[in-house]
């Protein structure tokens, strides 16, 4: 159905200054170097290339070149926007050029000229270029991720904002693209239709969701409610238009020439399972062509691939080719159009009939052949028809020109499209539900073009006579012309309804248009016309006319004229002001929508006629204009009057005032109106076409008034409107809101003299609302009676319009009320929304505050907004935001910590961590007594730090770590010679020195990866630091240097191999688990000497642990295990299966499977694996699948120990702590058999295939028929125990008894060990309980009352001491990194007596090397427990340790005393252990109790296991910054430990930086006070807040409150300035001296105030002293925004003692502080909603009680004095409503102050009512002073008022 057109009468409008328009693309690619000219730049010589620069050869090339490419231009424009911001306010528009290869992207303003942002050159020629939008949906919130799509014949370009760049291969050709909401669509050219086998058509519309993504089919959904979908096969259906919001589509179908529109969606899964099910040949296939195709299809499998991206420089843009799919492999992919090619095959699955008419008839079939079946294509997007136009009687019609969307002046929005001279525009509207969109009617406009102006909802249309015509919607408000364009080639005739434009003679292209305008209002007078007379000297060459439309942006568009030139010019806007913006929307809002429409058109031809006002007139403009359609004369009107003389007429009016007036005129004019019979010579027409809805206009235009109220920004405008409202309510008998009005500004309405003018008939006429009351509604009445916890009636919303009033209301219900449920309340309890018919309840939207258990949101409200709140309104929630200041959680966002003033939870949001931050500094410091040069070289340079500083301030044990973990310098030899001792055995006695030596620098890898773990952040460009391993040693006292490659005495072969590997994972480590590491950057530390291939393989073990080995490519890690490196192997795959850890990766599960011959298959090859590689995959089995159980099973191994121990932690890794549950191996009776290896007996017979395998084996020991203990039990006993692990288990199997087997002395330790982890909860810290592990019979023996018959004394001592050493270890793995006193007192004396014992001089029992052995073991287990914390007692005893080079002090002991000073300062004091089962795992792999006895010993446990410490590893340490200075600080934090079966719920109190415990012992983390603000993070709700702070190098923003001191320059609190410059005690108002000021705070604007305010010169001293009191106050109770709140009082009160307050708006903000004072002083009166909130106090928190008392005082002195004065003219203003003259001002502040209610005045129709049902005035005068209640009582007597029994007297401060 079509709709009518609504024409207004032609009218004309004044449009922008016309600007030539050239694109800026064109001249940038005339020097961009194309193809061409870089041919020529190469052919030429070097000495020619300057004919190139400047001469006619570079000319000429560039005319050759340009000619053609200019054939090939495009460009288009759009409204520019901020990356990753929201829209920029200012004039922004960006150019995408398109010109042969080259695509140029052009940032350009008004205010700004154009630059080039991107420029991009492509191979081929470029068949379309567009901006897209795509969708990530891994990014915080779902964003989109801009991009610009450039199409060339074979390939898609796309390229971001980011620098990412992406090219797609096309698998067919693309005719062109489309932007949507959900990525592109791609058109496939059809002009030679592709078919099937059966003859049909394949797919024509592609989706791609993302630049990785392959492309995939739409479907589509027909009208009539069919659930079928097809794929999109009509070859005759063309895409003419597509919009992202909303995402709809226009097609137009080439056999019926009708259009449609598709509303384009996401599949569901409903179409998934149907698209998979609809025949059964839907599965993707290919056909090859026999013959060829001129247009081949090239397709691939759309799922399941993975692209790489790489991110390009400005310079090079790098390509990213998305790889193919296996399947395809075979396949040509050839794009040679002439060639065959991989094709779709059965079709049926995409074909469907078209849902505007059938499949094409004559579809053709070439001779295929059908390869075999894939997997279906799945689509990624659906189109459902929406609308199809109808068909028309004629023939058909073309394709659509120019589709584009457009709203109109009342948001009704169309899809208009061009076609021929048509310009059809279909109005669509939203469902209810908002799931859909409906379109309703056609409007056809004649043009011949048309572009849509988005900022002003209109269109502008180009006709065939070449006039341009502004439509909104399909209403045409007026025609355009642009100044400098003239009207006519000839002049103009002026004749009645016609009138000559005026035109400022200033033109440089004149362009015919002609117009015909009546004026749309009544003539003002005074009117004058201008006419010029330089059209009759302009000569014109010619008539230049405008053809075309183009490049719409904003209220900007380009004009294209027939002389090929083209012209920018802008449409005016429908206002500037802010107020004349509110009151259109209003009016938009409330009145119905034609009529709305029609007002909104008049006030725009209004506003934008030729020559019309200036900016400061618009709203004297507005108020004429809108009391003319409201029938009013404004000529007659006094104000109006004045309002017009301002305003500078334009020949519009002035011909419109020249006009006669006609009686039978349908137009508003001036003179007496038809069928008015009234004497006032002023009268009101009753038949203007907004008489009606006068009521509802002034209800909103008051509601606008009271929300500017709540703006000190625009609350200057609220005067403005004042008038207006004064007028309409005087004549709509509205006395209550007049007295509104004077009372908020009474010598401004005094001077307001005009009567009344609509008789009381006429009133009758009008639609009266019912929301339109007597009483008035008044926001600030509204908030005084929240305060006093009154029944709050709801107060009337305009949505969308009076949002301030929204928002405060919302938050008093919240904060004041305390209806927590204020914000989420489907009731109408605090706002009702207002609209044309009928009251709605209006959903709140979000709360600005919720406090304490409430989470707190912003709503949008930021602190500068706050500040334009009154300062009376806003001191409520500056209260609520300071307790939340002063009690915030932790996880609050961002924008709710920006608000509530709390910079250091701000900072927190940002996730910004030392380590990447630039602005905290990490640099060592400078007490470092290390050179430059020694930093770089021992691997440990960025260790010194003021974390570290902070942690150990008192010594310098952190730089004797270092000395003592660095291996980079020689190591200096003291050997003595002696007078009988030749030089030749001197220098071997020294060589052998330094061959003890070398042992302890081998092993100081290890330590030193643990010290300086997670410590460093690579550079990209720059290969890692690997500190040198130097095995030299220099001779005192000459320094001369000793060296091992002599050859004097005997050095072992490989002796450095596991060195320079420790080495490698040690320089590894330090990578900090957050770096930028990627698999070049890992290729590229690669070392090119092979003696350093060692290394390497240590640092890809280390990349592994921490994480980063994930990113090595598969090729890599191939490239790396084929070259036979032992070492390599072992670390890539350690490293691997670290990076994987528990992941069950199957492709890392077959890489490891493969190196161990007990997985493979019985007749698989033999590889040549070694022994050490076949180690490594059975250890890490955890991360795969379970194994078998270890068993000997190696031929001529020397190293079966090894074998079987990686079996067992292999085995309890992948049961770890399922105890007897073990799922899935029941079968396999795991505990028998593991209790067998451990105690021994017959051997089983392999299961299976695998026992002729393992039928006669050849060892070093004849075995025979028993297993070997020695070799198995090791490996068992651990397997069982953590199979076991924390489980409690009583069995008796589990309690491994110690005297079963003491034939090995490193097996004894491992049986108290394993017993004692399985039963975890009776492990205790405790001397006693250490040794009540040793059984009775070896205590009796050792301590000679029992002896055993078959055992010396020497097995009993060594049992003893390593079962002590197990226990020790034990009470390590229990206590690791809880720091517990108990735990260090019972382990240090422990080891205490083992080094007493050693170093006695008497030699022991037992043994030195058994007791070093368990010396390490405990050191070990002390280190443990300590871990991170540096104490300084163990680090005496690892430097004595150190020391310690001869005897039986080997490699393997150096190693265990290193690891354990590694682990006491793990990552610098920032990491410590954790007690998890995975942990303990990794621990027991780490620091197995058997050391290798040298350096390339690993026959009983592989060397590199030792590093997997590191997975056992986690980050505790917190460190608090100063969210000021950005530096380390002390804070006193409040730790909250749970309750526990062994100890209560405990705080404790430490000074940060510290180490916390593990996160789930405790319950909450608090910042104390009083220097700092306090924090509280409450961990029983959640963790993984504390967990990313940790994570992120543990910083903790705090923040200094003001005047205090951070620890470290004042530890005890005795320099507090707050207790130097104040006395706390002291009852009266202190101030400091302008000079203390800065002590306190740096905040600019205060130092200023001090400076200017505050000194004695600067004004009287009381102002000095109050200035100062009021400073003082707000800086050292840290609330600053409230000094422009103590200024306002006291202005207030002072020009309310000096009478000279002309208005009443700061009495009102007085009047809400003291009310606020007396509800905290009597409990905060009644509350609602059941939320109340605890008050502050008998005050305010934020103002001082002294000052509130002066201010209260000053008050009520001057509001009782003027009562005093001036009794006779508050009892005139009771009895008759009249107002004194002289005393207005002070009677309307004394009305306010006391709260005094209107004067029950007679209402509308005229009957006497009252808004109360009793006297209003009586109330409040029970509630004032008891001196003013005795007054006004005498004034009511006198006015005969009977008073009503009085309510209950409630105490109030002004009432």
């Amino acid at each position: 159905m079509s709709e009518v057109v609504f024409e207004e009468p032609a009218t004309m409008i004044s449009a922008g200054d016309l600007q030539s328009f050239v694109p800026f693309g064109r001249d940038h690619c005339r020097h961009h170097p194309t193809a061409f000219n870089l041919q020529l730049r190469l052919l030429q010589p070097a000495s020619e290339l300057w004919a190139l620069e400047g001469a006619a050869s570079l000319v000429g090339s560039l005319q050759e070149v340009s000619l053609h490419e200019k054939l090939q231009e495009s460009w288009q424009l759009r409204h520019g926007c901020v990356v990753g911001g929201p829209d920029e306010e200012a004039e922004f528009e960006e150019e995408l050029y398109t010109a042969g290869n080259t695509v140029v992207w052009t940032h350009g303003s008004r205010a700004e000229a154009s630059s080039v942002y991107k420029a991009f050159t492509v191979d081929t020629p470029v068949q379309q270029a567009l901006w897209c939008d795509f969708t990530v949906p891994q990014s915080k919130n779902n964003g989109s991720e801009q991009t610009v799509c450039i199409l060339e014949s074979s390939c898609l370009n796309v390229h971001s904002v980011t620098g990412k760049d992406f090219i797609s291969p096309l698998p067919f050709q693309v005719s062109h693209l489309w932007a949507t909401a959900f990525g592109l669509l791609l058109e496939r050219k059809n002009s030679d239709p592709l078919h099937s086998s059966t003859g049909e058509s394949l797919p024509t519309v592609f989706s791609m969701r993302h630049p990785l993504d392959e492309v995939a089919p739409v479907v589509w959904r027909p009208a009539g409610g069919s659930d079928r979908v097809q794929y999109v096969s009509d070859s005759s259906l063309r895409l003419v238009f597509s919009s992202a919001k909303p995402s709809i589509l226009l097609c137009f179908d080439t056999m019926q020439g009708l259009h449609s529109i598709w509303a384009l969606r996401p599949v569901t899964h409903q179409v998934h399972t149907h698209t998979q099910t609809l025949t059964p040949s839907l599965r993707l296939g290919f056909v090859v062509s026999v013959a060829g195709i001129s247009s081949p299809l090239h397709y691939t499998a759309l799922r399941g691939h993975h692209s790489r991206i790489m991110t390009s420089s400005p310079g090079a843009h790098s390509r990213v080719q998305s790889p193919s799919i296996s399947n395809m492999a075979a396949l040509s992919r050839s794009h040679t159009p002439g060639m065959a090619a991989p094709s779709f095959s059965g079709t049926s699955r995409f074909r469907g009939p078209s849902p505007i008419r059938g499949p094409s008839p004559n579809s053709t079939s070439n001779d295929t052949l059908l390869l075999p079946e894939m997997e279906p294509i799945l689509p990624d997007l659906c189109m459902d028809q929406l609308w199809a136009e109808p068909p028309g009687p004629g023939p058909h019609s073309p394709m659509a020109s120019k589709v584009f969307l457009t709203t109109d002046f009342c948001q009704n929005n169309f899809l208009c499209f061009l076609v021929e001279s048509q310009l059809r525009c279909v109005k669509f509207i939203q469902s209810n539900d908002l799931s859909r969109l409906i379109f309703t009617s056609v409007t056809t406009i004649p043009a011949t073009d048309a572009a849509p102006l988005q900022s002003i909802n209109a269109m502008l249309v180009l006709e065939a006579n070449s006039s341009l015509v502004l439509y909104t919607g399909t209403t045409r408000p007026s025609v355009t012309v642009p100044r400098q364009v003239t009207l006519l080639v000839q002049p103009c005739v002026t004749v009645s309804r016609q009138v000559t434009l005026y035109v400022q003679p200033s033109l440089t292209v004149p362009l015919p248009l002609q117009v015909v305008m009546p004026s749309p209002l009544p003539e003002p007078r005074g009117s004058t016309h201008n006419q010029g007379s330089w059209l009759e000297d302009y000569s014109f060459p010619q008539s230049p006319a405008v053809t075309a439309l183009r490049d719409a942006v904003s209220n900007r568009v380009t004009l294209e004229v027939n002389n090929g030139t083209m012209f920018r010019v802008s449409i005016p806007e429908i206002c500037t002001s802010t107020l004349v913006r509110k009151c259109l929307q209003a009016i938009r809002f409330i009145l119905p929508k034609d009529t709305a429409m029609k007002v909104l058109v008049k006030w725009y031809n209004t506003y934008n006629a030729p020559g019309g006002p200036s900016a400061h007139a618009e709203w004297n403009q507005f108020v004429t204009c809108l009391l003319s359609l409201l029938g009013y004369n404004t000529e007659h009107l006094g104000w109006t009057r004045n309002l017009c003389v301002e305003v500078p007429l334009s020949p519009v009016i002035a011909a419109k005032k020249a006009r006669p007036s006609d009686g039978g005129s349908d137009e508003v004019g001036c003179g007496t109106p038809r069928g008015v019979s009234c004497s006032n010579p002023v009268c009101v027409d009753s038949s203007a076409p907004l008489f009606s809805f006068l009521p509802s206009l002034f209800h909103v235009l008051h509601l606008i008034y009271q929300d500017l109220q709540l703006d000190n920004l625009q609350r200057s405008t609220a005067l403005t409107l004042l008038p207006l409202l004064h007028q309409l309510a005087r004549d709509l008998r509205l006395d209550q809101y007049i007295d509104l009005y004077w009372r908020d500004y009474p010598e401004f309405i005094s001077n307001l003299k005009e009567s009344c003018l609509i008789d009381q008939a006429l009133i009758g006429q009008m639609v009266r609302p019912y929301y339109l009351k007597a009483e008035p509604p008044s926001v600030f009445g509204w908030f005084s009676s929240c305060l006093w916890g009154e029944e709050v009636p709801p107060f009337p919303l305009l949505p969308g319009i009076c949002e301030r009033t929204r928002l405060l209301v919302l938050s008093y219900a919240l904060y004041i009320v305390g209806d927590v449920e204020a914000t989420s309340s489907h009731l109408p309890k605090y706002l009702t929304r207002l609209s044309a018919g009928m009251c709605v309840c209006l959903r709140a939207y979000a709360c600005l505050y919720r406090f304490n258990d409430v989470s707190c949101d912003c709503s949008g409200f930021t602190l500068k907004d706050l500040e334009t709140v009154p300062f009376g309104v806003a001191l409520p929630i500056r209260e609520a935001i300071y307790r939340c200041r002063e009690q915030p959680y932790s996880d609050w966002s961002e924008e709710v910590c920006l608000l509530i003033g709390r910079q250091d939870l701000t900072k927190q949001a940002h996730k910004m961590s030392l380590a990447n931050s630039s602005v905290v500094s990490l640099e060592p410091s400078s007490s470092s007594s290390s050179t430059e040069a020694d930093e770089e070289e021992d691997g440990m340079s960025d260790i010194s730090g003021e974390v570290s500083g902070l942690i150990w301030s008192q010594d310098q044990r952190v730089e004797e770590v270092r000395r003592l973990l660095q291996s980079s310098r020689p190591v200096r030899v003291r050997v003595q010679q002696l007078p009988e001792v030749s030089d030749h055995d001197f220098i071997e006695e020294k060589e052998n020195k330094l061959l003890q030596l070398c042992q302890r620098t081998m092993s100081l890898p290890v330590g030193r990866g643990l010290f300086s773990l997670f410590s460093y952040q690579p550079v990209p460009t720059q290969p890692l630091p690997v500190p040198k391993l130097n095995l030299t040693g220099r001779a005192p006292p000459r320094s001369t240097m000793v060296d091992l490659s002599s050859g004097n005495i005997d050095v072992p072969a490989n002796m450095t191999a596991w060195a320079s590997f420790h080495n490698g994972v040690a320089a590894g480590l330090k990578i900090a688990p957050a770096s930028q590491v990627d698999s070049a950057w890992i290729a590229y530390n690669k070392p090119k000497s092979p003696e350093l291939a060692n290394e390497y393989a240590g640092f890809l073990m280390a990349l592994g642990l921490n994480g980063h080995l994930t990113k090595l490519a598969t090729l890599n890690i191939h490239d790396y295990l084929t070259k036979g490196h032992e070492m390599t192997s072992i670390g890539l795959l350690l490293g691997v299966s670290s990076a994987k850890l528990g992941t069950m990766d199957m492709s890392i599960t077959r890489l490891l499977s493969i190196h161990i011959p007990a997985l493979l298959p019985p007749t698989s090859t033999e590889l040549d694996v070694p022994h050490n590689v076949q180690v490594l995959p059975i250890a890490y089995m955890l991360c795969c699948v379970a194994g078998r159980p270890p068993g000997p099973e190696m031929e001529y191994c020397t190293d079966r120990e090894s074998y079987s121990l990686a079996a067992g932690l292999a085995l309890g890794m992948v049961c770890l702590g399922h105890g007897s549950s073990l799922v899935g191996m029941t079968d396999l009776n795991v505990p028998e058999q593991l209790y067998q290896y451990m105690v021994g007996g017959h051997r089983r017979a392999a299961p299976g295939c695998s026992r002729d395998r393992h039928k006669s084996p050849s060892y070093q020991i004849k075995e025979g028929d028993s297993i070997n203990v020695d070799v198995t039990s090791p490996g068992a006993t651990l397997a069982l125990a953590m199979i076991y692990l924390k489980t409690n288990n009583r069995s008796e199997r589990t309690h491994n008894h110690t005297t079963a087997t003491l034939t090995r002395s490193e097996v004894i330790p491992l049986r108290p060990l394993t017993r004692c982890i399985i039963m975890w909860d009776e492990i205790l810290p405790d001397a006693d309980w250490v040794r009540g592990n040793v059984p009775q019979i070896i205590t009796d023996h050792i301590e000679g009352t029992g002896v055993a018959e078959d055992l010396t004394l020497e097995t009993m001592s060594q049992a003893h001491d390593y079962i002590i050493a197990g226990a020790c270890l034990a009470v390590g793995f229990r206590f690791a990194g809880s720091c517990s006193a108990e735990a260090f007192k019972c382990l240090y004396s422990c080891c205490r007596s083992f080094m007493n014992t050693l170093c006695a001089s008497t030699p022991a029992v037992t043994g030195q090397y058994n007791l070093q052995t368990c010396l390490s073991m405990v050191l070990l287990a002390l280190s443990m427990v300590m871990c991170g914390s540096g104490d300084l007692k163990v680090l005496q005893v690892c430097r004595f340790l150190h020391k310690r080079t001869g005897g039986e002090m080997n490699y393997g002991f150096h190693m265990a005393h290193h690891m354990a000073l590694g682990m006491l300062f793990m990552g610098r004091g920032r990491l410590s252990l954790n007690t998890s089962n995975s942990a303990i795992a990794a621990l027991l792999c780490a620091l197995y109790p058997h050391y290798p006895a040298h350096s390339t010993d690993n026959r009983y446990h592989l060397q590199a296991l030792r590093h997997l410490v590191v997975l056992a590893v986690q980050p505790r340490l917190l460190v608090p910054v100063d969210v000021d200075t950005l530096k380390p600080c002390y804070a006193l934090l409040d730790l909250t430990y749970k309750e526990s079966p062994w100890y209560e719920e405990t705080t404790v109190e430490v000074m940060a930086p510290a180490l916390l415990p593990e996160l789930h012992l405790l319950k909450q983390v608090k910042v104390k006070g009083p220097r700092y603000w306090e924090l509280s993070i409450d961990l029983s709700k959640d963790k993984q807040h504390l967990r990313s702070i940790l994570s992120r190098d543990g910083v903790l923003y705090v923040k200094l409150r003001a005047g205090r001191l951070p620890y470290k320059e004042d530890p005890q609190g005795w320099k507090s300035l707050l207790s130097s410059k104040v006395n706390q005690h002291s009852s009266k108002l202190q101030a400091f001296k302008p000079e203390d000021i800065s002590n306190f705070t740096s905040d600019a604007a205060l130092l200023s105030f001090s400076e200017l305010f505050c000194k004695d010169s600067t004004g009287t001293r009381q102002e000095m002293r109050w200035f100062s009191s009021m400073l003082t106050e707000c800086v050292t109770q840290e609330t600053p925004e409230m000094l422009p709140t103590y200024i306002a009082l006291e202005q207030a009160v002072r020009s309310l003692q000096s009478g000279s307050l002309g208005y009443t708006f700061p009495l009102w903000q007085v009047r809400l502080v003291l009310e606020q004072v007396g509800r905290a002083l009597h409990g905060g009166g009644a509350q609602q909603g059941g939320g109340a909130q605890q008050g502050a106090g008998p005050y305010s928190i934020l103002l001082s009680s002294e000052f509130l008392s002066v201010i209260h005082s000053m008050a009520d002195i001057t509001m009782e004095t003027w009562l005093r004065d001036n009794r006779c003219v508050l009892g005139s203003y009771l009895r008759k409503g009249e107002v004194s003259a002289t005393q207005n001002s002070m009677l309307a502040c004394y009305l306010v102050y006391r709260a005094l209610p209107s004067m029950p005045l007679a209402s509308v129709e005229g009957t006497h009512t009252h808004t109360h049902t009793h006297t209003p005035i009586t109330k409040c005068l029970l509630e004032t002073h008891i001196s003013t209640i005795i007054t006004l009582i005498v004034i009511c007597a006198s006015l005969s008022l009977s008073l009503p029994p009085p309510p209950p007297i409630r105490a109030s401060p002004c009432r």
